[in-house]
């Protein structure tokens, strides 16, 4: 059986693949995330995600069959890209803009093996309701925006925010399940792997 790397630090995405019963290692692929000049948001987390997978091959040295899967999650508002808060001050403006308004979530994966690479690009749409400003302060205090793409978490305290979803919930959280397991079959790596282990 093939070996997964997935070229990512983010604890969200090792759960998710973790959830669909697919062993991996997870090893860094540190990249400059900066968009490039007329850049689409949807191009950007493609180039993303191959760059982090592409990274990721660069730092596995012995292994003879190997893929690895990077992924990249953008907030897209109006066509701007949200990126991670630096602080408090950007985190509750990034909830002020987001506040009774949809918004896109645009999550890309690659899968590399060798000199092939497919990717692809999932879109959600999120409907946030009305956030008060003592609310946006008090979710920047509880830590939990600190990393997350448009200062929020789904799947953590920022749910409460989310008045409605059209899209993949697992994409918005980090990691397109469907297109990932439809991606990787394409490599010859089923999941469910733990369950047919026991």
């Amino acid at each position: 059986m093939k070996k997964l790397y997935l070229a990512s630090g983010s604890p969200r995405r090792r759960e998710l693949l973790t959830q669909i019963g697919v062993p991996f290692s997870a090893i860094n692929a540190d990249i400059d995330e900066t968009p490039l000049k007329d850049e689409s948001p949807s191009a950007y987390v493609e180039r993303l995600a191959r760059g982090k997978a592409e990274a990721g091959r660069r730092t596995v040295v012995s292994e003879a069959d190997f893929c690895v899967l990077g992924s990249d999650t953008a907030v897209v508002l109006d066509g701007k890209i949200l990126g991670k808060p630096v602080d408090e001050v950007e985190a509750c403006a990034m909830l002020m803009m987001l506040s009774g308004r949809e918004h896109e979530v645009l999550t890309a994966i690659a899968v590399l093996e060798g000199e092939r690479c497919e990717s692809r690009v999932v879109r959600s749409l999120v409907r946030f309701r009305s956030i008060s400003r003592d609310e946006a302060a008090a979710y920047w205090a509880s830590g939990e925006p600190r990393d997350k793409a448009g200062g929020y978490g789904i799947q953590g305290l920022g749910a409460v925010f989310v008045a409605q979803l059209n899209g993949s919930y697992s994409a918005v959280v980090g990691l397109p399940l469907c297109e990932t397991f439809e991606l990787l079959g394409h490599f010859g790596i089923p999941c469910w792997q733990t369950l047919n282990a026991r």
